[in-house]
Formats: structure tokens, C-alpha cells, sequence
């Protein structure tokens, strides 16, 4: 009878190491989408769009970070015809960053970059935002740089009571999880646009099967985002249109919320727009936005 409270510890224990094990998650069960237009301005369409489908995140481009010859310099910054805070509970500004940037260290961009983000929410009295997300296509050579620049931007953000996500494409999987309080897994753009005779570049689930291993034990909370727009390009004369079909994009949610069941949490969409949000039926984004 004594060895019981030692039996009854050593099982509490196993327990807390096994939950240790799986990464914790910060996000609710939320539905969330991406505007990434270069002005702010929703018309009566996609307003119903996320009063409908319940999106209380919209995750918005404040701009781009670009390599010119005088280092990393913002591009393309967002203007807002009209404040979006009336519309989106929770806006998250978004800030892409080009991998060459991240080639090698520049002193002072993170707090620029911070601080550069508040002032546009000043400026146009966005409020209510707890957060920004850094988005960019990290790759091995420019990972070390880059995952330094996005600790400096989670202590500035920090500092200001924000904290921080990252996108996480798919090949990155295959790497340390950087710096962040969670990470967006990108399911678009998983395939070589020069394939596109055999596979969607878009998405197809050839491409995004041999990493469903990978998610067991990526450390870092994730959501999800799937694609609904249109990609057109012109090859010799020819235009090409890649348009990912409902099926693929739900037969892709499910391999990856079976192998990950935390992917269902927070789900995305990329990007709101009048043509995507017509492109599918309401079956299709109820079934996306399911949890």
C-alpha cells in the first residue's frame, strides 16, 4: 500500500510528459481570411462573406519589404479608403518579406518594421490589433538570418503587447520551427509552375503528401490556409488558368487535419475578393470554415 503514492506520481508524470510532447496551441477555433490588395475598401459582398461564414480575423498586407540597392526598403504599402475596423473584430497586419532580404543581417529593421506597422494603425485609427504576422520564403541559406530578424521583431512586437505568427510553407517543414507564437501552414502554391501540365501549381495532393509526416512533429502551433483564387499566366501567347477544384482543396484539408487534428482550429482563406468569394458555393465554404 505505501508504493501506491509513488505509483500514482510516476503515472502523473508520464502524463505531463506526454502532453509535453504536443505543442500547444494559442488560437481558438476561429475563421480567418487574407486581404491582400493594395487598398483597403470592401463592397456589400464581401461584408455578408464574413458576417456569413463567422471570420472574426482578416489577416491584411500593410505592405512588402523589398532588396533594393539601398537594403530592404517597404513597397506597395496598403492605403485604407475606409476604416476597417468596423468590419474585421481582429485585424492582423501582414508584412511580406522577400528572401533575399534575408541573405544577410540588417541592423534596425525589425523595430522599423514595428514600429512602421503602429504608425500605420494610428494613422488610420485601426484598433483592436494584437498582433502582426511576418510572411516570407525562407529558405536554408537565408533560415539563420531570418529566424534572428523575426526574434527582434517578436521582442519589439512584444514590448507593444502584440505577438507574433509567420507563414510556414510546405517545404519548410523540413526545418527548425522559427521564433514565433504560431506559425499559418500555406497549402497553395505547392507545386512547380513548370509541372503544370501534369499537377495544379496552385495545389494538388501528390505535392502535399509526402509532408503529412512532418506535421507529427513540427514544434510550433499552426492554422491553416487554403487557396480560393484564381492564378491566370500567359506561356508563348497561351493563357493558362489554375483553378484548384472544391474536392482538392477539401481532400487536402482532411489528409492534413487527420495527420494534424490541431489544423481545424484556426482555418483561413487566401484571399478575400468578389471573384473568389463567387468562384465557390456556400457548401464549399461551409465545409472549409469547418471546424
Amino acid at each position: 500500500m505505501r508504493k501506491r503514492p509513488q505509483l500514482y506520481l510516476l503515472l502523473l508524470l508520464c502524463l505531463l510528459l506526454t502532453e509535453c510532447r504536443q505543442p500547444a496551441t494559442v488560437m481558438d477555433d476561429e475563421n480567418a481570411v487574407y486581404y491582400w490588395r493594395t487598398e483597403w475598401r470592401l463592397d456589400s459582398i464581401e461584408v455578408a462573406f464574413l458576417q456569413q461564414y463567422d471570420i472574426h480575423k482578416v489577416y491584411c498586407r500593410y505592405f512588402d519589404v523589398v532588396m533594393t540597392d539601398d537594403g530592404p526598403m517597404p513597397n506597395a504599402t496598403i492605403t485604407f479608403g475606409e476604416n476597417p475596423s468596423p468590419v474585421a473584430q481582429h485585424l492582423i497586419p501582414t508584412v511580406y518579406i522577400t528572401e533575399d532580404c534575408m541573405h544577410e543581417p540588417h541592423p534596425g529593421l525589425a523595430r522599423k518594421l514595428v514600429r512602421r506597422v503602429l504608425q500605420m494603425n494610428e494613422t488610420n485609427d485601426i484598433e483592436r490589433v494584437s498582433e502582426i504576422q511576418i510572411d516570407c520564403d525562407y529558405t536554408d541559406r537565408s533560415r539563420a538570418t531570418y529566424y534572428d530578424f523575426l526574434s527582434e521583431v517578436r521582442r519589439e512586437a512584444e514590448s507593444q503587447g502584440l505577438r507574433l505568427s509567420t507563414t510556414i510553407r510546405l517545404h519548410q517543414l523540413s526545418m527548425p520551427p522559427p521564433p514565433a507564437d504560431y506559425g499559418v501552414l500555406m497549402l497553395y502554391n505547392t507545386g512547380s509552375p513548370r509541372n503544370f501540365v501534369e499537377r495544379n501549381p496552385v495545389l494538388d495532393f501528390r505535392d502535399v503528401q509526402p509532408y503529412l509526416s512532418r506535421l507529427d512533429d513540427y514544434e510550433l502551433p499552426l492554422a491553416a490556409a487554403y487557396p480560393v483564387f484564381l492564378w491566370q499566366r500567359e506561356i508563348n501567347g497561351v493563357r493558362i488558368e489554375h483553378e484548384v477544384t472544391a474536392d482538392e482543396i477539401l481532400r487536402v484539408k482532411k489528409a492534413v487535419e487527420h495527420q494534424r487534428p490541431e489544423l481545424r482550429h484556426t482555418i483561413l482563406t487566401y484571399h478575400l475578393d468578389n471573384e473568389n468569394i463567387n468562384r465557390y458555393n456556400t457548401e464549399t465554404y461551409e465545409a472549409i470554415y469547418h471546424h
